[in-house]
């Protein structure tokens, strides 16, 4: 059969890429083709676009971008009619995705979304477009699907896929000793241009402690250098490991998306941090419906990790927030506790492979 995938940031080109994986275990004559990057690659398909073309973020970032999303929207509507695919298959980016899933219906498509934008927090409307437009919803995250159920969408739920991923590591050996702080500003530009460099200024303040940057060779090793400029020596940038780096730390600084989910998921104590251009925050804020930012706060519906958004998003509170990682022994127990509850709701191993199954079976209906 043949798949068409779209996915839009770094995340969802890892579980993209695992999906195919699994998907290609159950249909030997797999033909896929996708918009993703070197990790849908790995696996085969064939990339129209990279997802270092398609990062828009925020309110204000999206709307100047616009001409070129008009384009690439333009681009993938007749990709797909002449690649003519059995499904196609949607990864959460939402502004984007919603609009290809409304014309892959009107063209008699079969349409499969895995990995929910996150509509419960803003954008609830959009419930009824995934309903009208979407043949089957594959959620990660435990609430998901009862959110779905609510509103009569056609769901299932096998987990979260990140716990596959990770499994990798399982026995990669790293130093024993934790030793420095983790440092991962984000995946698209409008996050590390505003995250990297009052990360910098916090690792300033620490000069005791060895600070790792976890980049990402979607972007140019110049364009980390220009943030970093004057950069303290106890920093160091490393190029696509970031599971190495969360291995050997001891307390990490995130930027609120799936990497707090790996960072906890690898037993490392953090502080999420946010910050955007203030009329995107301000219709955040307005918009949303949710009290937290990150991933772990919203999966254990408490807070158990602290969250330091826009003006709070300093280098005197951050630097607050990790001494009390580095330092106070009781406040790492009890995250660490939260963690393993955490753990206990998010599922077992084996979401990639279950998704994929499920996705082959309803094809061959």
């Amino acid at each position: 059969m043949k798949y068409y995938l779209i996915s839009g940031e770094a995340s969802g080109d890892i579980h993209g890429a695992n999906l195919v994986h699994q998907i290609k275990e159950l249909d030997d004559k797999a033909v896929i083709r996708a918009w993703g990057g070197m990790n849908l690659k790995k696996e085969g398909a064939s990339i129209v676009k990279d997802i270092n073309e398609m990062s828009f973020m925020g309110f204000v970032e999206v709307f100047l971008g616009l001409f070129k999303i008009l384009r690439l929207l333009k681009l993938c509507k007749k990709d797909i009619l002449s690649f003519n695919p059995d499904v196609v298959i949607l990864i959460d980016y939402p502004g984007f995705n919603l609009k290809i899933a409304k014309f892959a219906h009107k063209h008699n498509f079969e349409v499969i979304y895995y990995i929910s934008p996150q509509i419960w927090a803003w954008h609830r409307s959009r419930v009824y477009t995934i309903k009208k437009y979407v043949d089957m919803m594959i959620p990660i995250l435990p609430f998901e699907k009862d959110f779905y159920k609510k509103y009569d969408v056609n769901v299932e739920y096998f987990g979260h896929p990140l716990i596959d991923e990770l499994i990798k590591y399982e026995n990669v050996i790293y130093d024993t000793e934790k030793k420095h702080v983790a440092l991962l500003p984000g995946s698209r530009k409008s996050e590390i241009s505003k995250m990297l460099p009052v990360f910098c200024e916090t690792a300033r303040m620490f000069p005791e402690e060895k600070f790792v940057v976890a980049s990402m060779s979607i972007h140019a090793c110049s364009y980390y250098e220009d943030l970093l400029k004057n950069k303290p020596l106890n920093l160091d940038i490393v190029v696509d490991q970031t599971y190495k780096v969360l291995a050997n730390a001891k307390a990490a600084l995130v930027t609120s998306g799936t990497a707090t989910l790996e960072t906890a998921i690898f037993r490392v104590p953090q502080v999420v941090c946010y910050k955007t251009n203030a009329i995107s925050f301000l219709l955040a804020k307005r918009l949303s419906k949710v009290r937290y930012i990150s991933l772990v706060n919203l999966i254990l519906n408490r807070q158990l990790i602290a969250e330091l958004i826009q003006n709070n998003c300093n280098k005197n509170y951050i630097a607050n927030e990790l001494n009390r990682l580095l330092h106070d022994d009781e406040y790492c127990r009890v995250i660490e506790n939260g963690y393993s509850e955490l753990m206990s709701i998010l599922n077992s191993a084996g979401a990639s492979k279950r998704s994929a199954e499920a996705i082959v079976t309803y094809l061959l209906k």
